[in-house]
C-alpha cells in the first residue's frame, strides 16, 4: 500500500465524518476501529443512556436522524445510525484494528495494530473523542476488596450492583443518569463536585440546542471571552436531572468524596455513608501512551493542538471537546470540524494523490 494516504484512528462519529469529507475530497484513506462493529464504542455504553442532543441535532453530514426530530436518541439507537451512516456513503472501515502505537517513519507516519499489521501513511486523522479513560482517584484504593468499583464505562445496568447502598462519585451527566436509573432500587448517594449549571430543555417551543445556534454560541472559539465563560460553566440539559429532581427521586445528594476507609465514604461535609459498590462518574482524560511521536504531546500527556492541527505536520484531529467551539465534542460539531481539518490537510501537504477507490477495505 502506497504510503501516500490519510489514516484516519477511529470510526465514532468523528472518524466517519473524517471520511465523509475526505470521500468528497477524492482523498485516499483508511478508517480503522478496535471495534467488531461500527458502533460499537456507543454499545458498550450502559443501556439507558441517551444522547443529550435531540435527533435534529444529533446527525452527521448528509443524513438525518430517522425519528421524532425532538426526541432523544438512545444508545443503541445512534450506534446503528452511525452504521448505517458508513453504508450509505460507503464509507469503508477496518474493523478489529486497535492501534497500539503511532511513530514516524521516513514516509510520514507508521501505525502498528494489535494484530501485528502495520500501516505507513502520509497523514493522520486521530478521531478517537475525548472520553476514553475514565477518572478514578487515588483514594478509591483505600476502601476494601468487596467493594465493587464501576466507572460510567463498565457499568451496563442495575444487575451488576450487588445488595446494599451504592456511591455515585461525580455529578456529571452520566453521573445523574445512573443515579436517577439505581433509586428506587438501591439507596442511592450522589457525591457532587463543583457547581453544575443545567439549563432547559426548551424556551418558547423551540429546543436549547437551536436558541443555542440561533445565537451563534456554538460557534464561539474556546479562546474567546464567551468561550472562556462556557467552558468553566460546562452546563448541559436538564432533562430532569435536577437535584430537586434527584432529591425527589430518592437520591441522597452529599458533597464532594473526601476520604474513604473499608466500607465507609466520608464527604467534605463530614458526612458518611456505609456502601457496597461505587460507580465512578468524575470525568475522563485521554489515553496517549500509544502517541510515540516527539511534539504530539505536552509535558502532562496532553494532545497537543490549535483547532485541530498539530504542531506535528501531518498529524490532526477531530472530535476533540472545544476543538474548535462548543460543538466540536457534540455529533453536531463532527462534520464541520472534519470539513475545517480536511482542508486543512489539502493546503498542508499537496503530497497526497487524488484517488477516491483506494480507501481499504472493510474488515468484518
Amino acid at each position: 500500500m502506497t504510503s501516500r494516504f490519510v489514516l484516519v484512528v477511529g470510526a465514532g462519529q468523528a472518524g466517519l465524518a473524517a471520511g465523509y469529507h475526505l470521500k468528497r475530497a477524492g482523498l485516499p484513506f483508511e478508517i480503522v476501529d478496535a471495534g467488531k462493529r461500527i458502533g460499537d464504542s456507543w454499545r458498550s455504553r450502559y443501556a439507558s443512556l441517551t444522547l443529550f442532543t435531540p435527533r435534529a441535532f444529533s446527525a452527521l453530514p448528509g443524513m438525518d436522524m430517522p425519528g421524532d426530530l425532538d426526541g432523544y436518541p438512545s444508545r443503541d439507537e445512534f450506534a446503528d445510525y452511525l452504521e448505517a451512516y458508513a453504508e450509505r456513503f460507503d464509507i469503508r472501515v477496518t474493523l478489529n484494528a486497535k492501534v497500539t502505537s503511532l511513530g514516524q517513519s521516513h514516509q510520514g507516519f507508521e501505525a502498528a495494530l494489535e494484530n501485528g499489521r502495520r500501516i505507513p501513511a502520509s497523514h493522520v486523522i486521530i478521531a478517537t473523542g475525548g472520553f476514553q479513560t475514565p477518572i478514578i482517584p487515588p483514594l478509591a484504593h483505600d476502601f476494601e476488596t468487596g467493594v465493587l468499583h464501576l466507572t460510567a464505562v463498565s457499568y451496563r445496568g442495575p444487575d451488576q450492583i450487588p445488595p446494599g447502598n451504592v456511591l455515585v462519585v461525580g455529578d456529571g451527566a452520566s453521573g445523574r443518569d445512573i443515579a436517577m436509573e439505581l433509586a428506587g432500587l438501591r439507596t442511592v448517594w450522589l457525591a457532587t463536585g463543583k457547581p453544575r449549571k443545567l439549563f432547559p430543555e426548551r424556551i418558547l417551543g423551540r429546543s436549547m440546542w437551536w436558541w443555542l445556534g440561533f445565537l451563534g454560541l456554538m460557534k464561539v472559539s474556546a479562546t474567546s471571552v464567551i468561550g472562556r465563560m462556557m467552558r468553566r460553566a460546562d452546563p448541559f440539559p436538564d432533562r430532569n436531572r435536577n437535584l430537586q429532581s434527584l432529591r425527589r427521586a430518592g437520591v441522597r445528594v452529599v458533597p464532594r468524596l473526601v476520604q474513604a476507609n473499608e466500607r465507609t465514604a466520608t464527604f467534605s461535609d463530614d458526612g458518611k455513608a456505609e456502601v457496597a459498590a461505587v460507580i465512578w462518574t468524575a470525568g475522563y482524560r485521554d489515553e496517549t501512551a500509544w502517541i510515540e511521536i516527539p511534539g504530539a504531546l505536552d509535558p502532562q500527556g496532553r494532545f497537543l493542538h490549535g483547532s485541530g492541527v498539530s504542531p506535528v505536520a501531518g498529524l490532526y484531529f477531530v472530535g476533540r471537546p472545544w476543538q474548535r467551539n462548543r460543538a466540536s465534542a457534540l455529533v453536531m460539531g463532527a462534520g464541520d470540524d472534519a470539513a475545517v481539518i480536511v482542508d486543512a490537510l489539502k493546503a498542508r501537504s499537496r503530497n497526497i494523490e487524488l484517488d477516491p477507490t483506494s480507501s481499504a477495505e472493510r474488515t468484518e
